[in-house]
């Protein structure tokens, strides 16, 4: 789909653009699903550096950490998927893990202070206006996380 670049103003107005894309589950494919989310959303009008930009870069860098570190099964691609349209953008990853649902939002514990992980959702749960885990069928998990635009 080829659309013109919008402004922040015209965000809201603007006909909803959807991107998805496959990558590989491995810590390359996290950085290029961060990277690409990053590419499309400056090409759907929503600059590089912005506060939405890098908050957006930052969710995806996030989720797909996770679905490549605890949502791998050899051979299979984890999937970014994204939304925008009426002021919001929707952000969707999805592995092939089913068995490995994460908590409920703010059902987290917090780690422990030395911890070296387990902070990766308490960051989503702080950036996102809203997130939740779905089943995704006929396997899997997605995590959805949304943000409120234009900031």
């Amino acid at each position: 789909m080829t659309t013109s670049p919008a402004g922040p103003a015209d965000q809201l107005t603007a006909p909803a653009r959807t991107f998805t894309q496959r990558f590989s589950s491995t810590p390359r494919g996290a950085r290029l699903a961060r990277h690409l989310t990053a590419h499309q959303l400056d090409a759907w009008g929503v600059p590089y550096g912005t506060v939405d930009s890098d908050t957006a870069a930052l969710l995806v860098a996030e989720l797909a950490a996770n679905a490549v570190t605890h949502g791998r099964v050899p051979g299979r691609d984890f999937e970014l998927a994204l939304f925008l349209g009426g002021g919001l953008l929707r952000i969707a990853v999805s592995d092939a893990r089913g068995e490995r649902r994460l908590p409920w939002p703010g059902a987290r514990p917090a780690p422990g202070p030395l911890a070296d992980t387990g902070r990766g959702l308490l960051l989503v749960d702080a950036l996102a206006a809203r997130w939740e885990v779905r089943d995704r069928v006929p396997v899997g998990k997605t995590v959805v996380a949304e943000l409120d635009l234009p900031h």
